[in-house]
């Protein structure tokens, strides 16, 4: 074996592990803010809090005048005129709590990134090809908190609701920042020889990236318009394998991203697609020697019949919030084990066997 084969799959250099072991922390809080993202979404907790104060808000309200000025706020919003008229302040309270823990993990997960990655820098302990990427990624969290502004103050002039085009933005971008650090901790983890190998199941793992991405978007879009409450059956959706109202809207390109009918239905055909070519690959994998490669397939078809089964489930029992956001957390496990094995299949030193 060669000395280049043998470092592509060597473990990370004592110097390295507490790099790697940073980088798996943020990625967890990443994971955990995209639940906390859902359970915010689920319970209609998102327009709880009218002003962005990055500082300030860090602390709670600490008097009851600070709570009745707070829900003063929220009283002006359509979302209480047209939806929750009459809420008392213990019931603003509990939509109240849900919108500032998701605040406040974002704010510790920029910390526990920006105070260790400036450490690691002073130290010298980063990878010089690592340093590039953590400015990157601090970039993205930083975008990530001003799209989540964004996405907010979209529901406080006409909507009783967030847009759907700017959740599927947030979303995306959360997602983007926990997959660029999956990524970054596979290659700290597991360094890569200098050039990537080029192969069929390779080129066909990235294909089902692309499709995932293009899911996940669709699950926001289900998100963003509440469509998930509708058509509590399956396959059929109302009796029928295409719904009616499919197309009901003008122009037709609307109902891609506008009519809840379309949405939920794309979402479900999505799904089966990328569940049906990862467990295509899967089976592709098995002419792959026993490894690392070989073992993140294994792990990308488990998380996916789990997904497909929760989504399913999901949708039977009218999206209940603890379901919800178990679904949201299957959909995380699956870009997880498909990055993992895009990165191994490419990277590791075992090759698949000939045809």
């Amino acid at each position: 074996m060669s000395s280049l084969a043998a470092s592509s799959v060597a473990p990370p250099a004592p110097a390295y592990r507490a790099v790697t072991a940073w980088l798996v922390a943020v990625a967890a809080m990443v994971f955990a803010m995209a639940v906390i993202g859902a359970i915010t979404r689920l319970t209609e907790s998102g327009l709880s809090i009218m002003e962005w104060a990055p500082v300030s808000g860090a602390l709670p309200p600490l008097s009851e005048a600070e709570w009745e000025r707070l829900f003063a706020l929220y009283r002006q919003i359509p979302e209480y005129r047209l939806e929750n008229a009459g809420m008392t302040l213990a019931e603003f309270k509990t939509i109240f709590w849900w919108e500032w823990i998701h605040r406040l993990w974002g704010r510790l997960i920029g910390l526990v990134f920006l105070l260790p990655f400036l450490w690691f820098l002073w130290k010298r302990r980063l990878p010089a090809w690592l340093k590039p990427h953590g400015w990157a990624l601090f970039a993205l969290g930083a975008l990530q908190g001003a799209m989540g502004w964004y996405m907010v103050a979209s529901g406080f002039a006409e909507r009783t609701d967030v847009s759907q085009y700017r959740l599927v933005a947030h979303l995306g971008l959360a997602l983007a920042v926990y997959g660029y650090c999956i990524w970054l901790i596979c290659r700290l983890r597991w360094p890569r020889p200098p050039a990537p190998a080029r192969s069929r199941l390779a080129s066909a793992t990235l294909a089902l990236l692309l499709l995932l991405v293009v899911t996940l978007a669709s699950g926001g879009l289900v998100a963003g318009l509440n469509a998930g409450l509708i058509y509590n059956s399956y396959p059929l959706m109302d009796g029928e394998w295409l719904p009616l109202g499919y197309w009901q809207l003008v122009p037709a390109h609307l109902n891609l991203f506008e009519n809840v009918t379309a949405v939920q239905f794309n979402h479900r055909l999505l799904t089966l697609a990328t569940a049906l070519l990862a467990l295509l690959l899967w089976a592709a994998s098995r002419r792959l020697p026993a490894g690392r490669a070989r073992r993140a397939y294994n792990l990308l078809a488990l998380s996916v019949l789990l997904q497909f089964g929760l989504g399913i489930w999901t949708i039977l029992a009218a999206v209940p919030v603890w379901l919800g956001a178990v679904h949201q957390a299957g959909a995380i496990l699956v870009l997880t084990a498909t990055l993992a094995a895009l990165y191994l299949v490419r990277h590791e030193r075992d090759r698949p066997q000939p045809a």
